[in-house]
């Protein structure tokens, strides 16, 4: 991204979880939206979590993407220091019981302490859910947002032609051989 102030902190808690948080990173730069990614564990370094999360706010960020594998208490944690929305990507970890730890540790958070959670690895969601609340008060990012919602729906129809044109069964038999 050009050197301007990040609108959005890509954290997570390894550089393992890099390969997952990427689709973050990609959506933000589809979207023109500055944002800096880096590694912060609520575990190995928690002073440098809590001096992250304190100073988001007033660096200019507005949006926080915090990825975490196993117990994942990088989202929570950071969700507890700031008063920014926090976007939680569960991780599936080589350590991980398919992911169910980490889905459950980012959307079991006490009330009060709320994070907004997305299905295990889907960082790009997190992108787009930071995006959208960028959007609601940015008007050329807003209407980026609805750009994007509508190729969706062009992708569909076109499916929806296709099918029609071409008939479910040959769409099927293409993937049985």
């Amino acid at each position: 991204m050009p050197a301007t102030t990040p609108l959005v902190g890509i954290i997570m808690g390894s550089d393992s979880d890099l390969q997952v948080m990427q689709g973050a990173a990609d959506i933000l730069t589809t979207f023109d939206i500055p944002f800096e990614l880096t590694v912060v564990s609520a575990h190995r370094t928690p002073l440098r979590m809590v001096e992250y999360a304190s100073n988001a706010k007033n660096r200019g960020m507005k949006v926080i993407i915090a990825g975490a594998g196993g117990a994942a208490h990088l989202p929570g944690m950071v969700a507890s220091l700031t008063s920014l929305p926090v976007i939680g990507v569960p991780v599936k970890s080589s350590n991980s019981i398919d992911g169910w730890d980490s889905v459950l540790s980012i959307l079991q958070m006490p009330n009060g302490i709320p994070v907004a959670t997305v299905a295990l690895n889907a960082s790009k969601n997190a992108g787009i859910l930071a995006a959208s609340i960028i959007g609601a008060f940015d008007k050329p990012t807003g209407d980026k947002i609805i750009t994007y919602k509508k190729d969706l729906e062009k992708e569909v129809l076109k499916k929806v032609d296709k099918l029609k044109k071409d008939g479910w069964q040959n769409e099927f038999d293409k993937t049985t051989k």
